[in-house]
């Protein structure tokens, strides 16, 4: 076999190796959490974007180790790891999502919290929302779905939130409600790597 012919299936095979390894990180990311309060379920990879999946790229910037960015118009969040690497998530934005830009910082966070609508989302869908005006405890049918990331500035929350959700088919869209949506899996593992006092910048489409 000719030196150039084996070195293209080697290349081949290093290829397939690395699709093969890609899909088992991505199937142990998105496996079962069953020791969950409310246990979740495998998300099914064929409802997830390969490239909305959470992965480890490379993102060349200034920010600091532990900063989040979130890039609102190209629907993606970065966890910054530092060395010029980041954790990449897919991520949907609601209405309120583009409420906020600029700096901010983790105030709280909350595991299967619960929910409240604001004023103004009572305003502008009360039969849909004013039932839960007293709050909506935490569970499955929770819009705020497994974790919530509570951004404030000055002391004051944003009411900007990064939070979970079970329709894995919105994430990489706009929606019409909330704020910044991930999987339910993806938000989990962002809530573990963040802790309150850490840096957030929102980054918002130029006017």
């Amino acid at each position: 076999m000719s030196i150039s012919r084996r070195g293209l299936l080697l290349g081949f095979s290093a290829l397939l190796a690395g699709c093969a390894d890609t899909g088992s990180v991505a199937r142990l990311n998105y496996a079962a959490l069953p020791d969950e309060r409310f246990p979740l379920p495998a998300v099914p990879l064929d409802q997830i974007e390969p490239d909305l999946r959470r992965q480890d790229v490379a993102y060349p910037a200034s920010y600091a180790a532990g900063t989040i960015v979130v890039d609102t118009p190209a629907r993606r969040l970065y966890y910054i790891l530092g060395n010029g690497r980041a954790m990449r998530y897919g991520i949907g934005v609601g209405r309120e999502g583009y409420a906020l830009a600029g700096n901010a910082y983790i105030g709280r966070k909350a595991e299967w919290p619960s929910w409240t609508p604001t004023p103004n989302m009572i305003r502008r869908d009360p039969d849909r929302n004013l039932k839960y005006a007293g709050g909506l405890p935490g569970g499955p049918n929770n819009p705020l779905g497994a974790r919530a990331i509570y951004l404030y500035r000055g002391g004051n929350d944003t009411l900007f939130r990064i939070h979970g959700t079970n329709q894995p088919r919105s994430i990489g869209h706009a929606m019409s409600s909330g704020c910044v949506r991930m999987l339910n899996h993806d938000v989990v593992d962002l809530y573990d790597r963040v802790k309150p006092g850490d840096q957030v910048v929102v980054l918002q489409a130029a006017a």
